[in-house]
């Protein structure tokens, strides 16, 4: 690792696998007593942060530190240059991720700074984040809802996250929402009755995805994504090496009739992936497979099927989104998966996630829904001139 030093603290540059392993293992002491946090898989760390193994890296650049203080790690964090991403964030806009540290302003100072220099140095006049690394993967940091246990491919955080980043001169750039979903109830009139309208109309069919074509039906999921949410704040799209990937990491645990795409007049139009709550069934492991961890990976994820659900991607194609059909679409792959989960997996609840503050349309279909808004992620950014 390289080094550099500020009093007794210090900031080392991840440079080996031995540096790798400590910077995912570092943020178990930061929640050692915090009930909701859920360590992650760490093969499944090492497979997004490895440049040699993530598909991100064929378009991107990064370096992670880790903060020490004598043979204790306090914090960590990383930065990111994405080439696509300026084309569709902005010229000169940097990255940060990853960021967890103790109480300190002295740790959170140190890292910031050793994170932003890397940004300059590499031509950044802007820095967004945190993004663990990209927009498409982990994003925001939590500020609200901390008592929930972090979903699928979601953030968890400490309260106190939030003031130390301020105090680094970071400010507020979007506020993500994430929402809560009782599959167990029934529907609102209003709900049932466009469901009612959707189902009556022979424009409008719905098929599940078909998992012996798996990679040819995300990239027709990703198409529409694109097509969908390419005018949307902070928008990046996937290239077909990240939808490749996407499909061999989620390939064990898709469930197809809770991944259905929507065809209006014959056009593919709309689409939503529901995933398991893979965090539902690995907290007991404490982020390792061995020796007993796979045990429970196999009985909760392969031989069954978490009662809660994630649903990380949703889009209904531009042409559609301030008509009807849009909303007859959305709401009817909410519903047909609401079904077939209940119906087949035993599914209790959802987390839609995430969705802006500022998609109005989106927010007011989930509380119609009966949805409920319950945790908070903001995005910040920062000058660097």
């Amino acid at each position: 690792m390289n080094s550099a030093a500020l009093g007794d603290l210090r900031i080392e540059q991840v440079t080996t696998k031995k540096g790798l392993n400590q910077f995912i293992d570092m943020p178990a002491r930061i929640y050692r007593d915090d009930p909701a946090w859920i360590a992650p898989l760490k093969f499944e760390r090492m497979g997004v942060l490895d440049k040699n193994k993530n598909p991100y890296f064929e378009h991107a650049r990064a370096e992670y530190w880790i903060a020490w203080r004598g043979d204790t790690a306090v914090g960590r964090i990383s930065a990111q240059v994405d080439d696509l991403a300026q084309d569709w964030q902005g010229k000169g806009t940097g990255h940060f991720g990853f960021i967890e540290a103790e109480d300190d302003p002295e740790v959170f100072a140190a890292l910031f700074k050793t994170a932003e220099d890397w940004l300059r140095e590499h031509g950044m006049t802007r820095v967004l984040g945190p993004f663990n690394l990209s927009v498409n993967e982990e994003t925001g940091l939590l500020v609200d809802g901390f008592e929930h246990p972090p979903r699928l491919l979601m953030g968890h955080a400490r309260p106190y996250y939030d003031a130390q980043l301020k105090a680094q001169s970071y400010t507020g750039a979007k506020e993500l929402l994430a929402y809560d979903f009782d599959a167990l109830r029934d529907l609102p009139e209003k709900a049932q009755r466009i469901i009612k309208k959707g189902r009556a109309n022979k424009r409008m069919k719905i098929r599940a995805l078909d998992k012996k074509n798996l990679v040819n039906e995300l990239k027709l999921f990703i198409e529409i994504f694109n097509d969908a949410w390419s005018d949307n704040w902070g928008f990046v799209p996937m290239t077909e090496n990240e939808i490749v990937k996407m499909a061999d990491d989620l390939k064990l645990i898709l469930r197809p009739h809770m991944c259905r795409i929507a065809y209006w007049d014959g056009e593919p139009a709309a689409f939503m992936i529901t995933l398991p709550d893979l965090n539902q069934a690995i907290a007991p492991m404490k982020g390792k497979l061995f020796p007993f961890g796979w045990i429970h990976l196999v009985k909760n994820i392969l031989l069954s099927t978490p009662s809660q659900v994630r649903v990380p991607l949703m889009g209904v194609k531009k042409k559609y989104q301030s008509h009807l059909s849009g909303a007859l679409m959305s709401i009817s792959l909410i519903e047909e998966c609401r079904i077939e989960g209940r119906k087949r997996y035993g599914l209790e609840r959802g987390e839609l996630s995430w969705i802006l503050e500022d998609n109005k349309a989106m927010r007011g279909m989930l509380v119609a829904f009966g949805a409920k808004e319950y945790k908070r992620y903001r995005v910040y950014e920062k000058s660097l001139v």
